[in-house]
């Protein structure tokens, strides 16, 4: 195992789609890269021939092909929530939710596993429902901050509007005001994730 480095190894795509580790002077497969992730090995990949960063999209690869492998982490509802969101104004509020959500459940996947491995029987699986439902609270009560506007606003117990009520439309003052309720926001929803684990 190659030693970690505070540098990302680079990986060169080339034309052939073979992956070239530039760290270990060998080429890898995207099972490798996989492994990598997991082993919090980071890396960027370069396109050989355009010196183009595609991280993202050989990333997006590694999860379709674990996905492929009948190891479906991602809800059917979710990939379709997700698709919607692309050219929607609530975009750009997207990938801070979706940090925020992934560093909470990383902070609670160890929590969550010492009530496991401490719990028996039935115990085990009331830990992981009480700990699902603690995440899905924080998550609605974080989106209902990042929506300041819109059926979000409404009083906490208050039932939302019909699907039919219409929404007005983002102006551009909205989706400025919200960037700038963006860090403001972080810290609150710290906070309540930070108070739900008492």
């Amino acid at each position: 195992m190659a030693t970690k480095t505070t540098d990302p190894t680079i990986i060169k795509k080339y034309a052939n789609r073979r992956l070239y580790n530039t760290g270990t002077s060998t080429y890898v497969t995207l099972e490798d890269l996989a492994l990598m992730v997991k082993d919090e090995e980071d890396f960027v990949v370069y396109d050989a021939k355009t010196g183009d960063d595609i991280t993202r999209s050989v990333l997006t690869q590694i999860i379709f092909e674990q996905e492929n492998k009948g190891q479906n982490l991602l809800p059917i509802t979710f990939l379709r929530q997700l698709i919607r969101f692309y050219g929607d104004s609530m975009q750009n509020v997207v990938p801070s939710y979706l940090d925020f959500s992934m560093s909470s459940l990383t902070r609670e996947q160890d929590r969550l596993r010492e009530q496991m491995a401490n719990a028996f029987g039935s115990t085990a699986f009331d830990a992981i429902e009480d700990q699902v439902k603690r995440n899905a609270e924080i998550f609605d009560r974080a989106m209902r901050m990042f929506l300041p506007f819109g059926p979000g606003k409404e009083a906490e117990g208050q039932a939302t509007r019909p699907a039919e009520a219409p929404r007005s439309p983002a102006s551009a003052d909205d989706l400025d005001a919200l960037k700038k309720q963006l860090s403001d926001m972080q810290k609150k929803i710290d906070s309540l994730a930070g108070g739900s684990r008492e």
